[in-house]
This record gives C-alpha cells, sequence and structure tokens, in this order.
C-alpha cells in the first residue's frame, strides 16, 4: 500500500484522467526511469526526448487547438506528477515549453504567432522557453533591466536572462522586456543576430536539465515579434501560474517516488535479523511521509477542481505551491535516512529528488515569496518591499 491508496485517492479521478497519468507512466518506466540517473550524474538530458513527449502528447496537453491535447486541468497535474516522479528537470522541460512558452504564445500571441510555432512546440519539433528572471531580478520582475526600444517599425532589445529552463535547445525565446509604456513579451528565434545563449555548468541541481543564460545585444526585431496581447508584468506572471499548478502536482511525485523505494528498502534490509521495516522509529517515519503526500494530493487535487471551473486564485496556488514542495522536501530527505550510507548513491532516488527540489523551492516564486502572497491576501497588507 501507498499513501495514495491508503486514502483512497484513484476513486476520485476520472477514467480518462486516470487513462493519460497511466500512460505518461508506461512511457516513463520504459524509457526515461532506467537512464535518469546516468543523465543526472552527466549533467546532461537527450534532446530527443522532446519529440518523444510530444508524440506522447504532454507537452501544452493542458491547451486548446494547434496540435494541442485540451486536456483537463487534473489530467495535466497527474501528467506532471508522474514526470517529477522519476525527476523534477523531466518535469521542468515539460512545465517551460507547456506553461510557459506554449501558454504565453497561446494566451496572448496573434493568430499567426500560434500558428507558426504551437503545432511545432506540441510536437516537440521546436523547443521554446520563457526568459523573464535576471542576475540581479528574481522575486523583483519590475525592476528587469532588458529593454526594448522603437526604432523605426522595429523594436531593438538589450538585456540578459539567467536561469532560463531549456534556454540553450530553445528555437524561440519568449522573451519580456521593459518598454516606454511597460512590460512587453517578444518572441526571439533563435538565429536571430545578437541573441546568444550559454549553458550554466556546475549545477548541483537539476542536473538532468538544460539551464542556460540568455543574452540579447542589439537584438532586432519586427513587431511582428511583440506578443500584442501582453501589455503588462501581469501578462508573464500569469504564465508563472500556469507552471506553478504543475509543480504543485510535481512535488507530489517526488514525494510519493522517495516513500515508495524507502519502503521498499526497508522491507528488504535486514539489520538485527529483521528487516527494518519492522522497527517501530521506521514505521513512524514511513507514517509520517505518507500522511504528508497524502495530504498534498489531496490539495493538489482541490486545485485542480477550482482551476476546472475557472476559479483559481493566484495565491491559492502559492499554498499548493508552498505547502508541497516544502513538504516533499521533508519527505524526500526523510526517506533518505531510511537508506543509511546508501542513501547517498545514485542508486536510488530520494537524495536526488531532495537535490532537485532545492531548485523547485527557488524557482518560479521563491517560499517566501508564496509565504508573503498568503499573508497579502490572509491580512490584506503587501509586505514584499
Amino acid at each position: 500500500m501507498d499513501p495514495l491508496t491508503l486514502l483512497d485517492i484513484p476513486s476520485l479521478l476520472r477514467a480518462e484522467d486516470r487513462d493519460i497519468q497511466s500512460t505518461v507512466e508506461r512511457y516513463l518506466a520504459d524509457r526515461v526511469r532506467p537512464h535518469v540517473a546516468e543523465w543526472f550524474e552527466a549533467g546532461a538530458l537527450p534532446r530527443e526526448i522532446a519529440g518523444e513527449l510530444g508524440r506522447l502528447g504532454v507537452l501544452g496537453m493542458h491547451l486548446t487547438g494547434y496540435g494541442c491535447a485540451g486536456a483537463s486541468a487534473t489530467a495535466y497535474g497527474l501528467a506532471c506528477l508522474e514526470l517529477e516522479a522519476v525527476d523534477s528537470g523531466i518535469r521542468s522541460f515539460v512545465s517551460v515549453q507547456g506553461s510557459l512558452s506554449m501558454f504565453s504564445i497561446w494566451k496572448y500571441g496573434s493568430e499567426e504567432q500560434k500558428r507558426e510555432w504551437l503545432p511545432r512546440l506540441a510536437s516537440g519539433e521546436a523547443i521554446g522557453c520563457f526568459g523573464l528572471t535576471e542576475p540581479d531580478f528574481g522575486s523583483n520582475p519590475s525592476g528587469m533591466r532588458t529593454r526594448a526600444v522603437r526604432q523605426g517599425g522595429d523594436w531593438v532589445l538589450n538585456g540578459t536572462k539567467m536561469w532560463i529552463t531549456n534556454g540553450g535547445w530553445a528555437d524561440v525565446a519568449t522573451v519580456w522586456a521593459n518598454t516606454d509604456d511597460g512590460v512587453r513579451g517578444f518572441l526571439v528565434p533563435r538565429g536571430t543576430p545578437g541573441f546568444s545563449t550559454r549553458d550554466i555548468k556546475g549545477k548541483l541541481s537539476m542536473r538532468a536539465s538544460v539551464t542556460s543564460e540568455l543574452v540579447l545585444e542589439d537584438v532586432r526585431l519586427p513587431e511582428s515579434a511583440r506578443l500584442p496581447l501582453a501589455t503588462s508584468l501581469g501578462a508573464p506572471l500569469s504564465c508563472l501560474n500556469e507552471a506553478r499548478f504543475g509543480i504543485v502536482f510535481g512535488a507530489v511525485g517526488a514525494a510519493l517516488d522517495s516513500f515508495r523505494v524507502a519502503r521498499d528498502y526497508a522491507g528488504t534490509r535486514v539489520q538485527f535479523d529483521k528487516p527494518i521495516a519492522a522497527f517501530q522509529l521506521t514505521q513512524r517515519k514511513l507514517a509520517s511521509m505518507s500522511l504528508a503526500v497524502g495530504n498534498g494530493m489531496l490539495l493538489a487535487l482541490h486545485l485542480a477542481g477550482l482551476k476546472e471551473r475557472g476559479v483559481l486564485r493566484p495565491e491559492q496556488i502559492s499554498a499548493g505551491k508552498l505547502n508541497n514542495v516544502e513538504s516533499a522536501i521533508a519527505v524526500a530527505r526523510e526517506a533518505r535516512t531510511i537508506f543509511g550510507a546508501n542513501g547517498i548513491s545514485l542508486e536510488y532516488s530520494p537524495l536526488r529528488h531532495a537535490n532537485n527540489l532545492e531548485s523547485v523551492l527557488t524557482y518560479e516564486g521563491t517560499s517566501e515569496i508564496h509565504a508573503l502572497a498568503l499573508g497579502h491576501a490572509l491580512t490584506g497588507i503587501p509586505a514584499y518591499r
């Protein structure tokens, strides 16, 4: 039994959503899980994964039209759960592709931009990234220094973006820049003169993922490259909420996998002539982890229901991300202790999950910022400054 069956959570799911979850789980078990520890150690991810995930139908799966599946919010969340149960880097690729790059075009792009990019991004033929964070501006994106200036009928962009997932692979980057009229979004295709990327090496987390710096030096773009419906900082923030929703489920996946491998190990590891699963302290650890996973899953499903009804609010997403990521890190660390010294080996997943979750805790809103978002909602007083 695991934390989900303990609470009979599968009975809460629609059959079509369970089918999508099972399809994603089978693909990952066959193609990704056997290799992900090697990719993590090598600090690399095979590019052909993009096409495979496109054929699986998970890239932009919650969007409609233009080759996207139009799946439910719950189905998308369950896919994120299965992806992150294997590795946060895999889920991050899918989140950035679908909920940041594709969503920004789907929500704020012109019809021509949608037709040009969305089918290719959905299939994995093209890869996208989302350039908002800068070296000196993460939690305060309104202070971004990247600037877009009108010159005749064109725009000229200068600036630097940092910690950009998929950046080194991206065929198109959604780049956010300050203008005289506020924040605007631009589609920057790879190969545009003045646009370059540099992959970030030496990571201790998210190693099975491409993370890059974007550099824009007098990048000249036509007016047709601007996202016409993105007219304020609210546009990129709404994209981040789409991605954060996937994290709410993804974190549960990392915690669930950590629990499962620790439980299985405890049943076979013998000390003092009996499996360590028979000891009270180990059972207490497993019980506490199971409660954290089950509670996180119930919260995720509740938020999915709100999203499907069109009433999900940003502070509710903050509650989900803050709770589930912090809980998942605690579960992964506790699970690692059950393995003793063996737990630091890549043979077992909990410490890899814990390392990855350190990044998840920070990106798309740090835990501190999400706590302040909740404080703002609860008191009516913004304490960001």
